[in-house]
């Protein structure tokens, strides 16, 4: 899948869509008055994801990763759930992971 540059940024539309999906998701987690389980999870996984698109070229397999850990982390809460899906959108820019053997 190619990437998409944003006009005169020179940045991949791509990875805009998952840093703010990635800042909205932190955002509303942060501010989410219930503590839950796998809170801390979900946060570092967020962090994993802001990394990867900081860094500029993200593993499609690690970010689907990160992804499954995070929504089994906020999976439950339904007032995330729309930043959640968010995120998910974001990732799946990127296209489909290699399947592997097996």
């Amino acid at each position: 899948m190619g990437q998409t540059r944003l006009a005169g940024s020179g940045e991949d539309s791509r990875a805009t869509e998952l840093r703010a999906a990635v800042s909205r998701l932190r955002r509303e987690l942060a501010g989410h008055p219930v503590d839950f389980p796998d809170r801390g999870i979900a946060e570092d996984e967020l962090a994993v994801l802001a990394a990867m698109v900081a860094g500029g070229q993200p593993e499609i397999p690690r970010m689907r990763r990160s992804l499954l850990l995070i929504a089994g982390a906020v999976g439950s809460v339904s007032a995330l759930g729309p930043a959640l899906m968010q995120v998910r959108q974001a990732v799946d820019l990127f296209g489909e992971a290699p399947r592997g053997r097996g």
